[in-house]
């Protein structure tokens, strides 16, 4: 149910588009099924989704464990008072944010995203929920591109994922 998408967003790179297994009722369901099992008895406080495809199974775990869900954002994009943590991407540099009240020291922690490519973005989401006083109990995702070596970001913690590619 994830569309390959050659060549996107630039030449040379194949994209896993999750948009496909999301308009599929079926998919959708036994996906947000299988995230749940991955956490149901882990007594997590608090689910935090990655912007943006992150909140979408984020926020149904969230409702499925009965918890509250934090949204982790680009700058700019939360109304109160952040926590910042900058990251290195391949060519430059980039900042997420997190409400500064959103977690409450000591929260256990699920880390949602759709997918871990070379895991700059949710190593810096991992960073910014410690710095706020969390513990994270799991880092879930949808897919992980094991080629790309991400993994290695987070031997500190328990990773699930739906689906694993090896190559491009």
């Amino acid at each position: 149910m994830i569309r390959n998408v050659p060549d996107f967003p630039k030449k040379g790179i194949m994209f896993r588009d999750i948009t496909t297994l999301l308009k599929d009722q079926d998919s959708f369901r036994k996906s947000a099924d299988a995230l749940y099992d991955f956490s149901k008895d882990l007594h997590i406080d608090k689910v935090v989704g990655i912007d943006s495809r992150g909140f979408i199974f984020g926020g149904i775990l969230a409702n499925k464990l009965g918890i509250g869900f934090v949204l982790v954002r680009k700058p700019g994009k939360l109304p109160a008072e952040t926590l910042s943590q900058s990251y290195s991407l391949e060519y430059g540099e980039d900042t997420l944010e997190i409400h500064k009240d959103s977690i409450t020291p000591g929260d256990r922690i699920l880390l949602h995203d759709d997918l871990l490519a070379t895991g700059g973005t949710a190593r810096a989401a991992c960073d910014l929920i410690e710095k706020a006083g969390g513990i994270i109990v799991q880092v879930s995702f949808i897919i992980e591109l094991a080629f790309l070596g991400g993994k290695d970001k987070f031997k500190d913690y328990v990773v699930n994922r739906l689906v694993t590619y090896d190559s491009e």
